[in-house]
């Protein structure tokens, strides 16, 4: 008999505020990968009530949403800085910190 009790883990859970939600994505845009960032951004739609809400609030369309919030997505510069705005977040840029040597 199975006595596993774990649960399927879903990021979203764990998104509950906006500093929440920036640091992920930051954490994305660090990884260097753009499926990262795309699968990040659908987590974060996910925890703000759904692609579908995201979509309403941002005009696009939904289908369009779920494939530019897909593992291949490429969204265009206005398409990712709509998402984030219905996110209440922002588009900013910060110096990359290197390491002294």
């Amino acid at each position: 008999m199975n006595n596993n009790l774990s649960a399927p883990y879903s990021p979203a859970d764990y998104l509950q505020t906006p500093e929440d939600v920036a640091n992920y994505l930051d954490a994305a845009l660090e990884d260097g990968d753009e499926r990262v960032l795309m699968m990040a951004l659908r987590n974060v739609a996910n925890a703000q009530g759904g692609v579908a809400r995201v979509a309403e609030i941002t005009g696009l369309n939904r289908e369009a949403l779920y494939r530019t919030l897909s593992e291949n997505g490429n969204p265009r510069l206005n398409t990712l800085t709509s998402i984030l705005h219905a996110m209440g977040l922002r588009l900013s840029v910060a110096q990359e910190q290197r390491a002294s040597g």
